[in-house]
């Protein structure tokens, strides 16, 4: 009798264990940081919605646009995401004003896509003293890929170092000995390109190069550069800017009746926001290079990855232009997002974000075949490869293989 009783006793306290331990392994599995709960993803954002990036504000929209779709899905592993996008008029102290509103006052869970070299730059110290995701930063300086010393954040398209490293590969190949004209920003992004082209035209450079010319984003327009640079009268001109001063500059050289070999930033390439107000008798020819399928490129028409995106478009952002780039980009990386938040299910620590943000390895309907995105622990660059293009009566021509510029 004794022993049955100590036997039942036991038995109690082990059961009382066992439903212990169930209900801590139940409450290990669900972690979060502020920005996360059991119902609820916050997201942060900082765009150009005014200023003179605005052309890109469209971005913010998709991806506004995008997270609707999925909270009306069902949200991410039963989550919705609640996104917070601000302006800051493409002025990095006003950046800065709006990443500690989105942090300290409205404690999302990580800031994501914002736009902007010299934005993204004034708030990456902070961002990782405060051990806040910087995630997936609308910009492609190669800064964004260093874990080692900002391991809180992390860029997605590829840089422009490697972008500008193709183009002097590009040259050297197909047009050796011929001179060069640089228009670029004075900023981050400007500069970038200008050390990735110098790199890859190694011990040329300095022969080939004739004239550097640099624009602010104050600046009004970019037609005096342009005049300045024709004044040089390089065979090749290599138009470093934004989408509104990309047009100005491709513009100006079509009023000037001069014909340069004509290179132009991926960040440029949108047909609705640049080629088309630019004016299309103006850009034939002008190359540049792509890892996005072009909304306008007819070989797409029929595409599975841009028919969902059309399909999308029509419904959650009816008023965004189906022929500007920028949109697709918005949806790209808004994907690489879920995917992300996916990877984290119940786990939505900011430090389980950047782990799973630095364990990636997969494909996107929207952009090329055969473009990956791939990331690792020491890796912080989802994409690397890119496809020349030419620009041909009034959309582009993808030729050559994908290329990674990465440095040899």
């Amino acid at each position: 009798m004794h022993f049955q009783v100590l036997n039942n006793v036991k038995s109690i306290a082990l059961a009382g264990l066992l439903a212990a331990s169930v209900a801590t392994a139940a409450s290990a599995q669900k972690k979060y940081d502020p920005g996360a709960t059991d119902t609820e993803i916050k997201i942060g954002n900082i765009m150009p919605y005014s200023g003179p990036a605005s052309a890109y504000a469209t971005i913010g929209k998709t991806e506004e646009a995008y997270f609707k779709k999925i909270n009306s899905e069902g949200g991410i592993n039963g989550r919705k995401i609640t996104f917070i996008s601000y302006d800051d008029g493409y002025s990095p102290p006003k950046t800065v004003e709006q990443a500690r509103k989105l942090v300290e006052s409205d404690e999302v869970l990580l800031i994501f896509n914002s736009l902007g070299t010299a934005n993204n730059t004034a708030i990456q110290k902070y961002m990782n003293t405060k051990k806040v995701p910087q995630l997936f930063v609308s910009t492609g300086a190669a800064k964004w890929n260093d874990p080692k010393n900002f391991p809180w954040t992390m860029g997605w398209q590829p840089n422009y170092q490697t972008e500008a490293r193709i183009y002097a590969a590009y040259i050297l190949k197909n047009h050796p000995g011929k001179t060069i004209g640089v228009l670029y920003q004075n900023d981050d992004f400007g500069k970038d390109y200008v050390i990735g082209l110098r790199e890859g035209l190694g011990d040329q450079a300095g022969k080939l190069i004739v004239m550097e010319t640099s624009y602010e984003t104050s600046s009004p327009t970019v037609d005096s550069q342009v005049v300045q640079i024709r004044s040089a009268n390089p065979d090749i001109f290599i138009n470093i800017s934004t989408p509104k001063f990309a047009a100005q500059a491709i513009k100006k050289i079509g009023e000037l009746k001069w014909k340069p070999v004509h290179f132009l930033t991926n960040v440029s390439g949108s047909i609705g926001g640049v080629m088309k107000p630019a004016g299309y008798e103006n850009d034939q020819g002008i190359l540049t290079t792509a890892y996005l399928k072009d909304p306008k490129d007819p070989q797409w028409k029929n595409d599975p990855g841009m028919n969902e995106w059309r399909t999308f478009m029509t419904k959650w952002y009816p008023e965004g232009d189906q022929e500007d780039a920028a949109t697709v980009f918005g949806y790209g990386v808004a994907q690489g997002l879920v995917q992300v938040l996916k990877q984290c299910k119940d786990d939505l620590t900011r430090e389980n974000v950047m782990k799973q943000a630095a364990n990636l390895n997969f494909e996107l309907g929207v952009y090329l075949p055969g473009t990956k995105i791939k990331t690792s622990p020491t890796d912080f660059a989802p994409l690397e490869q890119l496809q020349m293009m030419r620009f041909k009566d009034e959309s582009w021509e993808l030729f050559g293989p994908i290329m990674s510029g990465e440095k040899s």
